[in-house]
């Protein structure tokens, strides 16, 4: 159904050889359904596959066809061990955004290395690295904001990043309101789960 989520729809493909194509990996793919996007990442320098892709269906039931047990064997790649659900059960992932907070940057780390960098995953609207006011001194983060919340769906799939030769930690960075309904979510979950400890005369868990 196209009205789905494209978060359920999509999939993350890990353990691809550099021989791996756009073309090898959609043929692989379609034998379980129609695909709506399928790529290959590649450095933006080198062209180079970066040993990982992703696959869009048009269904959430194609996906699950292709969840199958065992391993992928896709033409021209070593065999792909599992595939990855796009909408997983971390905090804030089923949200759609297009900003992603860029956590552990270095001194040295200036605008145009971090456009370099997450460029290759769509377009870029707005970066900005974090300053202290009154020193001007650089305080480690930043923002980058995207076109479409499709890229930041792709970056956050990988947590640590190496921009400009450091390892930065990549997470969706979440509005005040997003927030706000991402404490309503895990509350409602947490009260659901606490009635099942008490129905099942469980221990009480400790939520903190």
């Amino acid at each position: 159904m196209w009205g789905e989520p494209e978060q359920l729809r999509k999939l993350f493909i890990g353990g691809l050889s550099f021989e791996t194509t756009d073309e090898s990996l959609r043929s692989h793919f379609e034998q379980w359904g129609t695909l709506t996007d399928c790529v290959v990442m590649r450095d933006p320098n080198t062209k180079r596959s970066r040993g990982f892709g992703f696959v869009t269906y048009s269904s959430v039931e194609e996906v699950d066809d292709s969840q199958r047990p065992g391993c992928h064997r896709v033409p021209g790649a070593v065999p792909v061990p599992g595939t990855v659900p796009i909408d997983s059960q971390r905090p804030g992932a089923h949200l759609t955004v297009k900003k992603i907070f860029v956590g552990g940057i270095k001194e040295d780390t200036e605008e145009h290395h971090l456009r370099e960098y997450f460029g290759q995953y769509g377009k870029i609207e707005v970066i900005e690295i974090m300053t202290d006011r009154g020193s001007g001194k650089k305080r480690g983060f930043a923002f980058v904001t995207f076109d479409d919340h499709d890229s930041v769906d792709k970056i956050v799939i990988q947590k640590y990043h190496t921009v400009n030769g450091h390892n930065c930690e990549v997470r969706k960075a979440l509005s005040k309101q997003e927030m706000a309904r991402l404490k309503m979510y895990w509350d409602g979950l947490k009260i659901t789960l606490e009635g099942l400890e008490m129905a099942w005369g469980a221990p009480k868990i400790n939520w903190g």
